[in-house]
């Protein structure tokens, strides 16, 4: 019976985010017009949701400080206080409101890993374009580099590298974007030799088009949809990878609040029956799943596919 009971709370609540999902997707048509209305249209009801998520996830990080009732730092009562009128979602370990720390971890947390993953992004496309484009012993050489850099398994390498140059948070990103940036280059890289075989490639070298202009203006546009869409499937996967990291102690660093250490540091109430700690963890898990809705539906119209 008590299955029974939480599918049907799980279909409730699914049928309330596919609606909420149409309702934002309906008043977005509504306040647009143009080619944004008619792309709009094409827009499934998944990626409405997506959408919707991720646009309340950039307001709470850019108004974290008026929406929050505390301050991030601020102990404000005893450890693992329950939910009540003032602390909404109870206390931490520390006696910090977890309502507060939820809203300010969505700045640190989706700042930090929206500024890796464009750093990454901007390395591994320029880098992956231009070996496309030149070709020979620069391709051959970036290309080797990358191999040594994928054979290693991320989440290893980016242990080993922390471990040794420390947990700040700038190298932090310097070394998720150094990973990232490999998978961005290869993308690239494939995308840009379809593409500089062309007749069109070709016309423009004989006209006499310099290397920087044929990336950017021959190249660049006509690449841009695969990559647009890998920037979305790049940002989940530095997403989590931060997460884990601060799970496990070497990402960012207390007292700055983050969703993987939030659930680290309150794991022991999961013993109790607690759900306190399943809410950064449900809080990162909502935001994955939006963005690959999303990402789903940018990728089936740069395939060209239709319904």
């Amino acid at each position: 019976m008590s299955i029974l009971i939480n599918l049907f709370w799980v279909a409730v609540a699914v049928a309330v985010a596919m609606g909420a999902g149409w309702l934002f997707r309906a008043a977005a048509i509504a306040l647009t017009k143009g080619a944004t209305a008619r792309m709009l249209r094409t827009a499934p009801v998944t990626a409405g949701f997506g959408m919707l998520v991720i646009l309340i996830y950039v307001v709470v990080a850019i108004f974290a400080p008026l929406i929050a009732p505390f301050q991030e730092r601020e102990v404000v009562g005893a450890q693992f206080m329950v939910w009540d009128s003032v602390h909404k979602l109870g206390t931490d370990n520390l006696g910090r409101d977890m309502l507060t720390r939820l809203i300010y971890a969505a700045r640190n947390t989706v700042g930090i890993a929206f500024a890796t993953t464009a750093l990454a992004f901007v390395a591994g496309s320029v880098l992956g374009l231009l070996a496309a484009t030149v070709g020979g012993w620069l391709d051959q050489v970036l290309s080797r580099i990358v191999d040594i850099l994928m054979a290693i398994p991320a989440l290893v390498f980016a242990l080993l590298l922390l471990t040794i140059f420390g947990t700040s948070v700038l190298k932090m990103v310097l070394v998720i974007a150094t990973i990232d940036a490999t998978r961005v280059f290869r993308l690239a890289r494939s995308v840009a030799q379809d593409i500089v075989v062309m007749d069109y490639i070709e016309a423009a070298k004989l006209r006499g088009e310099g290397l920087w202009r044929l990336i950017t203006r021959e190249i660049l546009p006509n690449a841009m949809a695969p990559l647009v869409a890998e920037f979305g499937l790049r940002f989940c996967f530095v997403f989590l990878m931060i997460s884990a990291l601060s799970f496990l102690g070497l990402g960012v660093q207390p007292p700055t609040a983050d969703w993987g250490s939030m659930v680290r540091e309150n794991a022991s109430l999961i013993t109790f029956g607690d759900i306190t700690p399943l809410l950064p963890a449900g809080a990162i898990a909502l935001l994955t799943v939006a963005v690959n809705f999303v990402v789903d539906w940018m990728l089936h119209r740069a395939s060209g596919l239709k319904e």
